[in-house]
């Protein structure tokens, strides 16, 4: 835009000069835009989904039927005490009768640890009992002390070693106690 020179400034040798104006960037567009991208990952990306493991749990048993024991053949169990600070203590049968089936034995989570032991029973135990349908039987026993944690990769160890039947169980005999306590 042109201005008009109407004197009074005649100390500045006449020149005449016009005010630059602030260039301004119109954001809006830009906005909008950020606004129409964000809301599109949101709808098209997938949430992680949760992991969950599926556990069959038992119905709720009458009185009479929570009295009721289930034998099961020494051949076929492993129990393992899981304790505090990640302590894994197994054994095969029944603790009562450890000569016959060996004594209660520290292990490790990992490949090195349990899941050796259960694959070689996995394998083992039908060929013992002389038919497929009779595999092994786990019996989980955490202690107060063990973490969830603990609980957890247990169970990863069943599936990992195709275990047909575990049970978490929650009574401990005087025996495993002692056993779980003593480090």
């Amino acid at each position: 835009m042109a201005e008009l020179n109407t004197g009074g400034d005649e100390g500045k040798g006449g020149k005449v000069r016009s005010k630059k104006q602030n260039s301004k960037v119109d954001l809006t567009a830009m906005v909008d835009l950020a606004f129409l991208l964000i809301t599109f990952f949101m709808l098209t990306t997938s949430l992680s989904k949760p992991q969950s493991m599926d556990l069959g749990l038992p119905d709720k048993a009458k009185d009479e039927e929570k009295t009721k024991e289930v034998k099961t053949d020494q051949r076929r169990t492993v129990t393992i005490l899981l304790g505090a600070n990640n302590q894994i203590k197994w054994f095969h049968g029944l603790l009562e009768a450890p000569e016959a089936n060996g004594k209660p034995q520290d292990a490790v989570y990992g490949k090195e640890g349990i899941r050796k032991e259960l694959l070689k029973r996995v394998k083992s135990i039908p060929e013992v009992t002389g038919s497929k349908d009779k595999g092994l039987i786990v019996i989980i026993k955490p202690t107060k002390k063990s973490t969830y944690r603990n609980l957890v990769d247990i169970l990863d160890e069943m599936a990992i070693c195709s275990v047909p039947t575990y049970a978490i169980v929650n009574d401990f005999t005087p025996e495993e106690t002692k056993l779980v306590d003593v480090k």
